[in-house]
């Protein structure tokens, strides 16, 4: 009997313990697993390395506000059958012709089981959860039009993402594994640069560091800075050859718009109140 694959995490993505538990969770369950998080914490990134790691084909769904979830199951093109009629195309002949396979389908008769990554579930209409719930439950559903039942070859792994833009239905939740990913603290945040920039001067990603996190300490910030955004700007502090000294007024805990903070402030009420900060501060000493 062979042993169950296992996530154990991969060189290019920094995985704490609790979230390569959960994933093998689901994977021991044959469940969804939910994942959580702020924006910019990996969530995606999640789906893409676990299939690399276990060498398992990735299929992803990116949904939007106006997908559908009969989208993902496949789409009758009636407007292509009719055109070809209409042109006496011999297609027209068989139906098949005009199904069109979605993403589930797809991840039901592949030849291997797949990671399937339905992204950002959460920007869809609020039915769209409850309208998957008794395909992901019995992994098969029904065509209507050729009248058969796509039942799955293998249980493909369902990692299912939200930004926590609106609640879930009860019904689709408990269905899944859940996991939320809390933002990095500092000691994993620096794990992470070094598998982005191994050979960054330590005195730089400390000053980094710091300012990075009293930015995102400060009361009243709309947006919170990401991890992403975070190694962005090491990028370019890298690319810009920007000294550890340009940012010690932040790395010593005083509030300060630090250089080429257009990666990290994205809107300009953050970047007026650290102004207004920064003004204050001149102003009391």
């Amino acid at each position: 009997m062979h042993a169950a694959p296992r996530f154990e995490g991969s060189d290019k993505y920094v995985a704490t313990a609790d979230l390569k538990l959960a994933v093998n969770a689901a994977l021991t369950l044959g469940r969804p697993l939910l994942i959580k998080g702020e924006p910019g914490t990996g969530k995606t990134m999640l789906a893409e390395e676990v299939a690399a790691s276990m060498d398992m084909p990735l299929l992803q769904w990116h949904v939007k506000s106006t997908t559908k979830a009969q989208q993902g199951l496949y789409e009758y093109d009636a407007v292509s059958r009719l055109r070809d009629s209409q042109l006496g195309d011999e297609r027209v002949r068989d139906i098949q012709n005009y199904i069109v396979k979605g993403v589930l389908w797809q991840a039901f008769t592949a030849p291997e089981p797949v990671v399937l990554l339905i992204d950002e579930v959460d920007k869809a209409d609020i039915e769209f959860p409850n309208d998957l719930l008794r395909e992901l439950d019995r992994m098969e559903f029904y065509v209507y039009e050729t009248r058969e039942m796509v039942v799955a070859t293998h249980r493909p792994l369902v990692i299912i993402t939200s930004n926590n833009e609106k609640e879930l239905p009860d019904a689709f939740l408990r269905r899944c594994f859940f996991h939320y990913i809390q933002f990095p603290d500092r000691e994993t945040m620096a794990d992470i640069v070094g598998v982005h920039f191994p050979n960054l001067r330590q005195d730089l990603l400390a000053a980094a560091l710091q300012s990075f996190y009293v930015m995102r300490d400060v009361p009243g910030i709309k947006k919170k800075p990401s991890t992403s955004e975070f190694l962005d700007w090491l990028k370019l502090l890298l690319a810009e050859d920007v000294p550890a000294e340009a940012l010690r007024a932040s790395a010593e805990g005083k509030v300060g718009i630090p250089p080429l903070h257009g990666a990290l402030l994205k809107n300009e009420q953050d970047v007026g109140l650290f102004e207004r900060l920064m003004f204050m501060a001149r102003n009391n000493r």
